[in-house]
């Protein structure tokens, strides 16, 4: 995302990455303790469940998304906020198509060494 004679790079400048599975992100900003990006869901795309040993804050910009984290279920549409502790088991369907600022620390190396993402739908 940031080239070596970059300060910084703009977010609205960043391409979008198809996930496959009606899942598309894009990177906002990261560093080796921090990283943010938006997510793109259509309706009915689904993050699997998994789980990873870093902590994730997510922001629900719009849509609505059924979340299960740890066995609990909680519906979240725009506005609301969650926290997901390192190491719970965690999943989301999307019920209306929507986008999410997911936020992890530190930051997700498995993202940036394009490694496939297992847990997005599926990629037929």
């Amino acid at each position: 995302m940031k080239r070596s004679s970059e300060k910084y790079v703009i977010a609205k400048d960043v391409e979008w990455e198809e996930l496959g599975g009606g899942v598309s992100r894009k990177f906002l900003g990261y560093d080796n303790q921090i990283m943010m990006v938006r997510v793109k869901f259509e309706k009915d795309a689904l993050g699997s469940p998994h789980q990873h040993f870093h902590t994730q804050a997510t922001y629900c910009v719009s849509g609505k998304f059924e979340f299960e984290i740890d066995g609990e279920r909680q519906i979240v549409e725009a506005g609301d906020g969650v926290y997901i502790e390192p190491n719970l088991l965690h999943s989301a369907v999307c019920l209306e198509e929507g986008e999410l600022i997911d936020t992890f620390s530190p930051v997700r190396e498995d993202f940036l060494s394009g490694g496939e993402v297992s847990y997005f739908g599926d990629k037929s």
